[in-house]
């Protein structure tokens, strides 16, 4: 099931972000990550489209959207395999039609998922406050 994004559902949400974010992005350094916790509790969820996957009535993930931007997508990493992550950007697309993000160059998991679905990469950029290469894709609906 996938739900809009409730106040309660934070550090739930938190615990997600945090074991999908070791697996995902074992190179940041632990001073980003906590800054950017800090910003997931206070700015990303609360002020961000954000909807929740639970499984079996718990949130295990969600995807945060900014009009056509993906700005975050994660999930509890027991539950990668399950179709809940294709489940939240099918979801997303639905709502917004073509979508956009920016994923690490190095988050090769996420990378293989979403060249999987069907995002193109379409610019490379460095990002300013960990000067990691970041990769622009984009997926655009076929017209009908």
């Amino acid at each position: 099931m996938i739900r809009k994004y409730k106040a309660e559902d934070t550090i739930a949400l938190e615990a997600v972000w945090r074991a999908a974010t070791q697996i995902a992005h074992p190179f940041l350094n632990e001073a980003f990550v906590e800054q950017e916790a800090d910003m997931l509790r206070r700015v990303y969820l609360p002020h961000s489209e954000t909807w929740v996957v639970e499984y079996e009535g718990s949130p295990v993930g969600f995807i945060a959207l900014t009009g056509d931007e993906i700005g975050g997508l994660f999930l509890d990493p027991a539950y990668h395999g399950k179709g809940l992550g294709r489940a939240m950007v099918d979801h997303a697309i639905a709502l917004k039609g073509s979508m956009w993000l920016e994923v690490f160059e190095k988050n090769l998991a996420s990378r293989r998922f979403y060249d999987s679905y069907g995002f193109v990469e379409i610019s490379r950029s460095i990002h300013d406050a960990t000067g990691e290469a970041m990769l622009k894709v984009v997926f655009t609906e076929p017209i009908e």
